[in-house]
């Protein structure tokens, strides 16, 4: 965590302490910060989430983080967005710091808009001043009580609970959305800005992933020779872009399999695979199933 030993490899997780889980997909958890924090000392160690966003909701209490490179301070109330793949680890006040954590798995907030990923973008880039302070009253009670909605949801699976759930993640990302854009007008903060290659590759990606799955065509629209942008990418997000564009490729799939009934032969041809067998082998290099398996367990 912070002050730790930088050189020592950056534990990735799925939540944390659990392993990377690449087949999850349409994920949401919510979890009290003490819940986790506690039996941890009340330390988060520096780690990354391969294919988790979180918005942290801190309603008492206080601490400091790390944030890929940067060093912040953060009190309540607070919210405080971490994307996918940026460094993050966190010291809490030790009992005295509550509040929520919400993790969602990248498909599950480009759902909060259409299907070209405009609202995953839209956070990422509120994200690049993490720390948004809640000063309105009504707006921090409001999204208290939403969170706690989101929980009972989560903690009773009544019928139609998975729908329910991303119902109110919608209502919590607008609203943190809305009040991370009105500090951003603002001006009351400055952090230096997400990585700008890093987030002209994932649009270019959003535009392009159909059509165009060579690392030398996003390069050469990069500026950037291929061995330059990868090893841009790996320093910055801890993965390559040839894990980016295979990953982009892979939700669009995933989204497909379980919101469509489109035959899979059919998906396979709108994502540009020569044939569905080569379709299948992807995926099931990517997830360990294959596709009919992976919309049979998720009910499609």
């Amino acid at each position: 965590m912070i002050g730790e030993d930088r050189s020592a490899a950056l534990p990735l997780f799925h939540l944390y302490g659990d392993p990377p889980d690449d087949q999850a997909f349409d994920f949401i958890h919510i979890e009290r910060i003490a819940s986790r924090a506690a039996i941890h000392e009340w330390t988060i160690r520096a780690h990354r989430h391969r294919n988790l966003f979180q918005i942290l909701l801190i309603e008492r209490g206080g601490g400091d983080m790390s944030f890929d490179a940067a060093k912040l301070a953060f009190a309540a109330p607070a919210a405080i967005l971490i994307p996918a793949a940026i460094a993050h680890g966190f010291r809490f006040e030790p009992n005295a710091t509550d509040g929520w954590v919400i993790s969602f798995t990248e498909d599950a907030a480009g759902a909060l808009a259409d299907r070209s990923g405009e609202a995953l973008s839209r956070l990422r880039s509120l994200a690049a001043e993490p720390v948004i302070p809640l000063a309105d009253e009504t707006e921090r009670g409001r999204l208290s009580a939403l969170a706690a909605e989101l929980f009972d949801e989560y903690s009773l699976a009544r019928e139609g609970y998975r729908l329910a759930m991303r119902g109110v993640l919608i209502l919590i990302a607008v609203a943190v959305a809305r009040l991370a854009a009105s500090r951003a007008r603002s001006g009351s903060v400055t952090l230096r800005p997400a990585d700008a290659t890093v987030a002209q590759l994932r649009s270019l990606l959003d535009e392009f992933f159909r059509d165009e799955r060579l690392l030398a065509f996003y390069a050469e629209k990069l500026g950037m020779t291929v061995d330059r942008l990868n090893d841009h990418v790996k320093h910055a997000t801890g993965v390559t872009a040839g894990h980016l564009i295979r990953q982009r490729v892979l939700s669009e799939a995933k989204r497909q399999l379980v919101f469509t009934t489109q035959p899979i032969h059919d998906i396979a041809k709108e994502l540009a695979f020569a044939d569905p067998s080569h379709f299948a082998r992807f995926f099931r290099k990517q997830t360990g199933t294959t596709p009919h398996e992976f919309r049979e367990r998720r009910g499609g």
